[in-house]
């Protein structure tokens, strides 16, 4: 398991907009080994994640970056459990699955 702390940052285009937090590529470090010794990557080279923030956990999938970090996706239901927005900086416990 990880622990990053980052700000969370909305991405808009059209219609829709999501939040994501980004793993930088010297926190990332860990996963890309994990998941490259253990064959867990999936489709685009993201990778299946148990994520915890506030005490709120949920199961995701990060995608990486061309940088070599990954980023993370915060859905809404998860935004509002743990009272959190675009703008805050949180520490998030990373675990792969």
């Amino acid at each position: 398991m990880i622990a990053v702390t980052a700000p969370i940052w909305l991405w808009s285009e059209g219609k829709g907009s999501w939040h994501f937090l980004t793993i930088p590529p010297d926190e990332a470090v860990e996963i890309r080994l994990e998941s490259t010794a253990s064959g867990v990557r999936r489709g685009f080279g993201s990778v299946r994640v148990e994520a915890v923030i506030n005490e709120i956990s949920w199961k995701t999938s990060i995608f990486p970056q061309k940088s070599g970090g990954y980023i993370l996706p915060i859905k809404a239901d998860v935004r509002r459990r743990a009272s959190i927005s675009a703008g805050d900086t949180v520490t998030v416990d990373i675990a792969l699955l």
